[in-house]
């Protein structure tokens, strides 16, 4: 086993993307979740962001400023400049009716809208950037909403590393939710499934980040639109 000495993750940016429902300063069971993994960066020098997108006005659509479409406010621009920024993304849901939150569908939406953009090398703007996911609930869905989320972040470029989400569901129906108090302790902090799984999703996050960044990302060859549209083809059998 390699030695916790021997990584580095000072010259990381994460930010954790929390689709709660609930309005700050309201309790977010699904923060609670995140806050583990962050906390776990944040002992590995990684620089951690955070905000509940629910705080912001984000319109609805797909251009870049909807203000541009009439909205009279849109927040998703300057939120925006944050996901630029960050090597880690990671988004948290609730699981409402077996599905992710209005909100995180919402998200992931302004975020496709974006997902032409490309970075300095001419790749899409995504590309070099690990996702990763964390859900909560009081019902089924979280492999659900899980598969969601990632299939979305991998496919306007994210890397995906393994086992990239954590999630915590409660027994099926109302209940106690993540975080809440019991005789016991904090609801879902013995949980050793998750706790291991929000461990293992986050250093796998970091490792992931790490060798992108170190090794100079995805090579940019084979996966260029604008050498695409400029006639080479990569090599591809029918051109």
């Amino acid at each position: 086993m390699a030695d916790l000495a021997t990584f580095e993750f000072g010259d990381l940016t994460a930010l954790f993307i929390n689709c709660t429902l609930e309005r700050s300063p309201q309790i977010s069971h699904t923060e609670r979740l995140m806050r583990v993994s962050m906390e776990i960066m944040e002992k590995q020098g990684v620089k951690v962001d955070y905000f509940r997108a629910v705080d912001f006005a984000i319109a609805p659509g797909m251009e870049g400023d909807m203000r541009e479409s009439g909205y009279d406010r849109d927040d998703w621009p300057a939120l925006f400049e944050r996901v630029r920024s960050a090597d880690i993304v990671v988004i948290g849901s609730p699981i409402w009716l077996g599905e992710q939150s209005s909100i995180c569908t919402l998200v992931i939406e302004r975020l496709y809208a974006l997902s032409a953009e490309v970075n300095d090398k001419g790749q899409y703007l995504y590309y070099d950037k690990v996702g990763g996911c964390i859900v909560t609930g009081n019902e089924d869905g979280a492999k659900n909403v899980s598969k969601y989320l990632l299939y979305a972040l991998q496919h306007i470029g994210f890397t995906i590393p393994p086992q990239a989400d954590a999630y915590w569901v409660g027994p099926a129906g109302p209940g106690p939710s993540y975080g809440d108090d019991s005789p016991d302790g904090p609801i879902g902090h013995d949980n050793d499934f998750t706790q291991q799984f929000v461990t293992f999703s986050s250093w796998n996050m970091m490792h992931m980040a790490s060798m992108l960044k170190k090794t100079g990302g995805i090579p940019a060859y084979g996966n260029v639109q604008e050498a695409w549209e400029n006639g080479e083809r990569f090599g591809h059998p029918y051109y």
